[in-house]
């Protein structure tokens, strides 16, 4: 297989040829052009299958050269590199069916992951070609059957029981299945970190993600049917087993996936492997296994085994709540998470913990901190809203650890905001500098109590303790103070002056500025 790489700065062709490793992409031969003549003549001279083009060059733009390819017929994968994030590029990219569009500057890990996805896409291209030749392009067409059958059994509500009923279908979509084949299902849930590829770019992820797994899974003893995402971050593999599995052989594999997960994936994974089943006994035994990733919660980087697996309805019994109170009023956070990482653990080692159980202890946790909260006049539900709390949330029930990230997010917040209301002065100044910066809006002691998340009327008591005087007199004198520096320094209009300044009505405007200063405002003006 053969690349070009196309770029009018001669660094860039030169760190693309050095920096990526061709030989471990099945690439043989790489072609170099620094203007799209040149890259014409090459295409014209030798087969290239992947394509690497800066869009922006001097004589004739990336866009064309690809334009020029698709009017001559030939089959290659083409990666734009641009400088610029443009729409209109991107979209003309697209239409002339590039394969990817990578801004610089380059990061060659990830354009590494790219070129792998577009050698295996020429790989396909070439397989599609030689199919057609050769008369076998049905081949394609039942990869996908089998894939459309296993996709029904995995996230299918129902499925056949019935042996005969299976053997029936199997046989009517001719599939080289029989009724006694073995088969081991394996659930993996795989947890990104927050700056893995996982959150950045799923799909890229999800490429070197199956490239791990097809690598490690691969043996004499067994064939990969298929592996299907049933839902974000949770796979179902499938191995068809030609002899019976070694003791130990699934638990070293997932082991090694595990710690490469870690290393080259930057993310943890939880593997769950279920028992050999004959075809009829697949499809509840995957059903088992959803159930059980469902509710068992641990730490991640775990294996667990199907058969190891009894799940029993166990009584709620909460942490010492009036400890974990009473840690949080004496501002011991470090105290606070050991009670918390003792209780989950105990749960752990006396193989109590589930969903069930972890949603009772969430709900209690919580409910201890917006308590907390309230007693310190805090409003908690308006404190605790945004993406943030509301991701770390739906996590939490993923594991331990997510649990953990939660509560810590929830109890630091809480003690951050509450150390801060606790400076009435700081809050009052946060609530001048608000109202100096938002004068014009429609300002109430509701929304202004919002803005810090505190109870209305505490923070209306508490701004005149600090001040001497009430919020709505403090917004009125401020409001008066910008209106009198914009009638003696601008020739705006009277009704425009009291529009700016939050006020519609003229004449309650008019009313107040008397109040103010024992004058109009036109007699103010007139004044100056």
């Amino acid at each position: 297989m053969n690349a070009l790489l196309v770029d009018d700065d001669y660094f860039v062709v030169t760190a693309l040829e050095k920096k990526i490793d061709w030989k471990a992409l099945s690439i043989e031969n790489i072609f170099t052009a620094y203007n799209v003549s040149q890259a014409r003549e090459i295409l014209q001279q030798h087969p290239v299958h992947i394509l690497i083009c800066d869009i922006e060059m001097p004589q004739g733009n990336g866009l064309e050269l690809l334009a020029w390819i698709r009017e001559e017929e030939y089959i290659v994968q083409t990666i734009f590199l641009t400088n610029y994030a443009d729409f209109n590029y991107a979209q003309k990219a697209i239409e002339l069916q590039s394969f990817d569009y990578f801004l610089k500057p380059i990061e060659f890990d990830k354009l590494t992951l790219i070129i792998r996805k577009a050698v295996s896409k020429a790989n396909e291209e070439k397989n599609i070609e030689k199919a057609i030749k050769e008369g076998y392009l049905w081949k394609k067409n039942q990869n996908k059957i089998v894939e459309h059958f296993w996709r029904k059994l995995i996230s299918g509500k129902t499925f056949p029981s019935d042996p005969a009923v299976i053997a029936h279908s199997i046989a009517d979509q001719n599939l080289s299945y029989q009724i006694s084949d073995m088969f081991l299902p394996l659930l993996i849930k795989v947890f990104p970190y927050d700056t893995s590829l996982g959150k950045e770019d799923k799909d890229l992820f999800d490429y070197a993600f199956l490239n791990v797994l097809y690598e490690l899974f691969q043996s004499s003893h067994y064939s990969i049917e298929t592996i299907l995402e049933y839902k974000d971050y949770n796979w179902i593999a499938v191995l068809k087993w030609n002899l019976p599995p070694e003791p130990y052989q699934m638990e070293e594999i997932c082991a090694s996936f595990i710690q490469k997960a870690n290393q080259f994936l930057r993310c943890d994974a939880c593997c769950n492997i279920a028992t050999v089943s004959a075809l009829p006994a697949v499809h509840p035994v995957i059903r088992q296994l959803i159930l059980m990733n469902e509710e068992l919660i641990n730490s991640r980087n775990q294996i667990f085994f199907l058969e190891n697996y009894n799940y029993q309805e166990a009584a709620y019994i909460p942490p010492d709540l009036g400890l974990l109170e009473e840690l949080l009023n004496q501002s011991n956070p470090a105290a606070f998470f050991e009670e918390i990482h003792r209780y989950l653990h105990s749960l752990v080692n006396n193989q109590s913990m589930n969903a069930s159980l972890l949603r009772l202890f969430r709900l209690d946790l919580v409910q201890l901190v917006y308590s907390f909260l309230k007693s310190k006049e805090i409003e908690a539900h308006k404190l605790y809203t945004g993406r943030t709390n509301d991701q770390l949330f739906i996590q939490s029930l993923n594991s331990i650890e997510d649990m953990v990230k939660y509560l810590t997010y929830l109890v630091n917040t809480a003690t951050k905001y509450r150390d801060f209301a606790e400076q009435p002065r700081s809050v009052v100044e946060e609530i001048q500098q608000y109202i100096s910066r938002h004068y014009g809006d429609d300002l109430t002691r509701m929304s202004l109590a919002e803005t810090v998340y505190l109870n209305p009327d505490y923070l209306a008591r508490l701004f005149k303790k600090e001040t001497g005087i009430s919020l709505g007199t403090y917004i009125i004198e401020a409001r008066i103070r910008i209106a009198k520096h914009l009638l003696k320094t601008t020739p705006m209009s009277v009704n425009a002056i009291a529009s700016k300044v939050g006020y519609s009505n003229y004449s309650y405007f008019s009313k107040l500025f008397k109040q103010e200063t024992g004058c109009t405002p036109y007699e103010y003006r007139n004044l100056q």
